[in-house]
């Protein structure tokens, strides 16, 4: 079972992620990013779910380390975020995440289908 990593400070996201994927993937889940650091370094994901607004370290530094990483750079890696402005989508994807899907989740057939694209890389 392909492992994914939800990196998500709110607890209702983590949750309705978890119902979403729970029967097609192994989700782990971590409230921030230096969490998560710890979590990849012992259990490596197939893919990141990356929440941008984050405490201590937002999702863009966190991306950052990721893509610094030797092990985990070329990871795809989804924002899921609630930042939805015009533009925000191309200024993600410049960045360096693989994929961009908006918060809340009103259809998960674009959280499903962004996780089947980023794991086919």
């Amino acid at each position: 079972m392909k492992k994914i990593a939800l990196v998500e400070d709110n607890a209702d996201n983590r949750l309705l992620v978890q119902v979403i994927l729970g029967d097609l993937y192994e989700v782990a889940s971590y409230e921030n990013g230096y969490e998560a650091l710890e979590g990849f370094a012992i259990n490596k994901p197939d893919l990141i779910l990356l929440d941008i607004s984050l405490p201590r370290m937002d999702g863009n530094d966190l991306l950052r380390r990721i893509r610094a990483d030797e092990a985990l750079r070329d990871l795809p890696v989804i924002a899921l975020t609630a930042h939805a402005m015009s533009g925000d989508r191309a200024k993600y994807l410049a960045a360096g995440f693989s994929d961009y899907v908006t918060k809340p989740i009103l259809d998960e057939e674009v959280l499903l289908s962004s996780i089947r694209r980023g794991l086919e890389r």
